[in-house]
């Protein structure tokens, strides 16, 4: 057990060394950030003082080499924007990009299990054409556009809940819901099918005919079966959400890294981007680490196969 998750933790390593080495090549190759940080009037010798002084003028080896020099320290650099540390500034965000995620997972899931197990059980009734067409239906619908029209509703012409930002529960209803949207069909259909398929297993066949109440069968037989593929759904989708809440949270001005890594690119901050996608990437493997560790648990052949 132990072995098998050094090997993971070794290539999680791997993965976040390569993503530093993407994004910083791909955010030199955005532009210069003392057209954003000057006025449009400064002379070339002006820009050319600036790039210096952030160290821009030196090739991009060199400047990896010191980027990673100092990560590895912990230092990411100084904001270009809000002349601030960069990772201080994302870690005072990322609190709410996790809550947000974790709020939004824990909806998909108090959603999507009960009416996936509900579909599997009833197939052909109204209860599952209802919800098989509604996980369509939201499988195809644009996260930005539900989220604007969650606002437009509940927001605007009721009342009941904020229009954006972050403040009590409330705040967090529409932005969980709107992200949540999108894995309530993954994860239902999902499982809809698995136990639609362990229903037609023999030994579920051989549990009713020993009597066992049906609860019984569909607790521990047939839904401890598909245990699996439920942790990878909900890590994979866990991991998706801390990275991908970025639509989300700029429809609802939520304060997360998100947003903020949105800004960053806009005003070319290398610094706050790359250490807003060290911070996610981070926060995705250790997910993903977490779901191995449970298939191991759950499943030994996992063990001597990883």
């Amino acid at each position: 057990m132990t072995a098998h998750l050094f090997r993971r933790a070794l290539r999680m390593v791997f993965v976040v060394w390569a993503v530093s080495v993407i994004a910083f090549v791909f955010l030199r190759l955005s532009g210069d950030p003392a057209a954003t940080m000057l006025p449009f009037d400064a002379t070339p010798q002006e820009r050319a003082v600036l790039r210096h002084a952030y160290g821009l003028d030196r090739p991009i080896p060199v400047q990896y080499a010191r980027f990673l020099g100092r990560a590895l320290r912990g230092d990411f650099g100084t904001s270009l924007r809000y002349r601030k540390p960069a990772m201080a500034l994302v870690l005072e965000r990322y609190p709410n990009t996790l809550q947000l995620a974790l709020a939004a997972i824990m909806l998909a899931l108090a959603v999507g299990i009960p009416f996936g197990m509900l579909s599997a059980l009833r197939q052909g009734a109204a209860v599952d054409l209802i919800s098989v067409n509604t996980a369509l239906v939201l499988q195809s619908m644009p996260s930005f556009w539900l989220g604007i029209m969650l606002i437009i509703l509940f927001a605007v012409r009721l009342g009941w809940l904020p229009t954006s930002g972050r403040g009590g529960v409330e705040s967090l209803v529409l932005p969980a819901i709107t992200l949540a949207s999108t894995f309530i069909p993954q994860i239902m259909l999902l499982v809809r099918s698995g136990m639609a398929d362990a229903m037609q297993q023999d030994y579920v066949r051989t549990a009713h005919a020993k009597g066992l109440p049906e609860v019984r069968i569909i607790g521990r037989h047939v839904f401890a079966n598909i245990l699996i593929p439920v942790v990878t759904i909900v890590g994979l989708t866990f991991g998706t959400l801390l990275g991908g809440a970025v639509v989300t949270e700029t429809v609802f001005a939520w304060p997360g890294v998100g947003s903020l890594a949105v800004e960053g690119v806009y005003a070319r901050d290398f610094p706050l981007v790359q250490a807003a996608i060290i911070v996610l990437s981070v926060g995705i493997v250790i997910m993903n680490l977490l779901v191995d560790s449970v298939y191991a648990l759950l499943d030994p052949r996992v063990r001597r196969v990883g």
